[in-house]
């Protein structure tokens, strides 16, 4: 009798078993029947550069995981054939909304240009390049050295000052994207990316005057304030200016007035009964 309960206990547990694995397999099978599904995504059939315009052999439809699709990224190639780039893309890489610019937006160099921006370039040399170290996402200050005319100078000393600070470099010659080796390389036109009114100074600085870039930090967003500097400040800087000597007046000494007292003399003169007093001075 025992024996009997106990074998009807092993079978019971075995199908019990059974059906709990079968679950399992059946719930892991269709997990992994989602995670298979396929979807077509847009992505580059070669590697793109920046500012190239997206055409029909620039781009082919690759499969994607359903459940891993990238946010922003496009199923059909008429959504972005006709627009440019505004950063490079590898081969077989998904194209994504923020790496296309804007319909009719144009090609090159107008597709980094954000609305209300301006793209303005100044002659470079390898002095003003920062010894070829600027590069296109490279951030500046722009130094201005002019004469300026001055009344209270008999010559117009040179000065120079910051006229902006925190400004981008789109393009370094006709280069929108750095050199991947970091190697320098001089440039004859830098093109910075401006405000119209900042646009404005820099065009008027370079005429009347030698612009200089100081190269900075992108990650310091900090503008200090700073003020013009001439040569004459410069040479004294740091030192205590000479005092004019003091002119002495010698003052003539009051005439010395001798006030001498007058001294007078009694005499007196008695004979008999008769007296008499004379003075003498």
């Amino acid at each position: 009798m025992n024996s009997k309960r106990i074998a009807l206990a092993v079978f019971l547990s075995l199908v019990i078993a059974i059906v709990v694995t079968y679950g399992f397999y059946v719930r892991l099978r269709s997990q992994q029947a989602k995670g298979s599904a396929m979807v077509k995504v847009v992505a580059a059939a070669k590697s793109l550069q920046a500012g190239s315009p997206i055409g029909n052999d620039s781009v082919v439809l690759i499969d994607w995981p359903a459940n891993m699709v990238p946010a922003g990224g496009f199923t059909k190639q008429e959504d972005v054939i006709g627009r440019s780039l505004i950063y490079p893309i590898s081969e077989h890489q998904p194209i994504l909304e923020r790496d296309v610019a804007t319909a009719g937006s144009g090609i090159g160099l107008t597709v980094k240009i954000p609305e209300g921006m301006r793209a303005v370039s100044v002659r470079s040399n390898d002095v003003v390049g920062v010894a070829g170290f600027l590069y296109p996402g490279s951030h500046v200050d722009v130094l201005v050295t002019s004469k300026m005319d001055s009344q209270k100078e008999a010559a117009a000393s040179p000065r120079t000052q910051t006229i902006l600070a925190n400004v981008e470099v789109l393009t370094a010659g006709q280069k929108i994207e750095p050199d991947p080796t970091g190697k320098p390389e001089t440039v004859n036109v830098v093109t910075l990316l401006l405000k119209p009114e900042d646009g404005e100074k820099l065009v008027l600085a370079s005429s009347q005057g030698s612009i200089q870039f100081v190269l900075r930090n992108g990650a310091d967003k900090l503008t200090p304030d700073t003020k013009s500097v001439n040569m004459v400040e410069l040479m004294n800087k740091g030192i205590a200016p000479i005092e004019a000597p003091k002119k002495v007046v010698a003052k003539a000494a009051a005439p010395h007035v001798v006030v001498k007292q007058a001294v007078s003399y009694e005499v007196e003169t008695i004979s008999g009964s008769k007296r008499s007093v004379d003075k003498f001075e």
